[in-house]
């Protein structure tokens, strides 16, 4: 399991570090990916010399990469062949899943399933995680929405609605269909992750700038399995403070 930590975020800089109760954000992750089970390591991979020497403080493998890495995906495959060694496994039967730097509320039991789904499904080459989406949240663009197949393939991901129902106001859709939400957790069969600088530029991924829409368009599947709600990812000030109220809330 590896944890792509990027300090220098451009919406919230800074925020892997962020205090959170009395602990960085970073560490909230790392403790909550510690209580999963069935996860044989963990590590995690940042451009950050300062964000390293925490994650080393904290008793976790830290990896330095690239600062020129533009995703999370990026930076894991960037360090494939450790991650891999890591899991002591080979690349086509090993799991990494890319758990993010900034969901301090991570429930150690999507992970738990993400894990069994994988073992179940045949070892997908990419599975993720998906939610129910709420009709406050459907036309947000800071969500992500998944559009689905009638197998739970993910058909594209968009920061707009999708279906689009016709003949129908916008603030009525939800009354239509079932809208998904992206956790926004990766599962990566080894070997799909270690070819991933090898895939195409995709125009996709540049105009909404989601790095799923990559393997999208290279044609990689990507399978999804249902969870009952989103864990909170922390991009704004206000989204900063939210996390802190739960965490405080929890304690």
């Amino acid at each position: 399991m590896a944890i792509p930590a990027r300090l220098a975020s451009s919406r919230l800089p800074g925020k892997v570090l962020a205090d959170i109760a009395g602990r960085p954000m970073l560490q909230h992750v790392v403790e909550r990916c510690r209580l999963a089970r069935g996860v044989d390591a963990l590590v995690v991979c940042t451009d950050s010399p300062e964000v390293q020497a925490a994650a080393t403080a904290w008793g976790v493998q830290a990896l330095l990469t690239p600062s020129s890495c533009s995703s999370g995906s990026e930076r894991l495959a960037a360090v494939i062949p450790t991650l891999l060694a890591a899991g002591g496994g080979a690349a086509e039967h090993t799991l990494v899943i890319n758990a993010q730097g900034d969901q301090p509320l991570l429930d150690p039991a999507i992970i738990e399933a993400m894990v069994e789904r994988f073992a179940a499904l045949g070892r997908p080459a990419v599975l993720t995680p998906v939610h129910p989406l709420p009709a406050a949240k459907l036309h947000d663009p800071n969500v992500v929405k998944v559009l689905r197949a009638a197998d739970g393939r993910a058909i594209t991901f968009s920061r707009s609605a999708l279906p689009h129902v016709r003949d129908l106001p916008p603030e009525h859709w939800a009354e239509r269909t079932t809208y998904w939400g992206h956790v926004g957790l990766y599962g990566y069969r080894g070997d799909v992750l270690a070819g991933w600088n090898a895939l195409p530029p995709s125009s996709l991924e540049e105009l909404e700038k989601l790095e799923q829409l990559r393997l999208i368009e290279a044609g990689v599947p990507i399978a999804t399995f249902e969870v009952e709600q989103d864990c909170l990812s922390v991009d704004t000030p206000e989204q900063l403070e939210q996390a802190r109220r739960l965490v405080a809330e929890a304690a």
